[in-house]
């Protein structure tokens, strides 16, 4: 691909969703660590979904969550090398390849709005809880959902790209 076909320097304007990504998850957070007590809850629609206030140590599902502080600093290099892997990949893609751009730039917003969270609290906060009777989806925050919606997008600019 010619260096004129792809987004380059101009594909880093999509770190602008990263950046809206990482204010709204920082302020969410700010949100409910002030008005949600800890390990509480606050029923937003009876029997499916809850506010909550809970912290999570290690990664998704609480994975790596039971090392000491050092796994701490660990996790959050092992997000900001992502990120930046990520973020070098976005000025190379094709200048038209929104779909990725957007991808990139969600999954880049949350993981640094959680190494945000592990760097200054040592743990993430959690606020978000889904449940049907006895089953519960672990508690999660807007960083993660951005995290899950950019790597499902990834997925499908992947299987756009694959069909064309």
């Amino acid at each position: 691909m010619a260096p004129a076909d792809r987004a380059g320097v101009g594909g880093l304007r999509w770190l602008m969703l990263s950046l809206v990504v990482l204010v709204a998850d920082q302020a969410t957070k700010l949100h409910f660590l002030a008005t949600v007590p800890e390990f509480g809850r606050v029923t937003v629609l009876p029997g499916f979904f809850d506010w909550t206030l809970t912290y999570n140590e290690g990664v998704a599902f609480s994975l790596f969550g039971d090392g000491e502080n050092l796994q701490r600093f660990l996790l959050s290099a092992f997000a900001v090398a992502v990120s930046t892997g990520f973020a070098v990949w976005l000025t190379r893609l094709p200048r038209g390849d929104r779909w990725s751009a957007a991808a990139l730039a969600l999954v880049i917003g949350g993981a640094i709005g959680n190494v945000v969270d592990r760097l200054r609290l040592g743990h993430v906060v959690d606020f978000i809880l889904l449940y049907w009777r006895d089953w519960h989806w672990p508690a999660f925050n807007v960083a993660d959902s951005c995290i899950v919606v950019g790597a499902v997008l990834l997925v499908v600019a992947g299987f756009r790209s694959s069909g064309e």
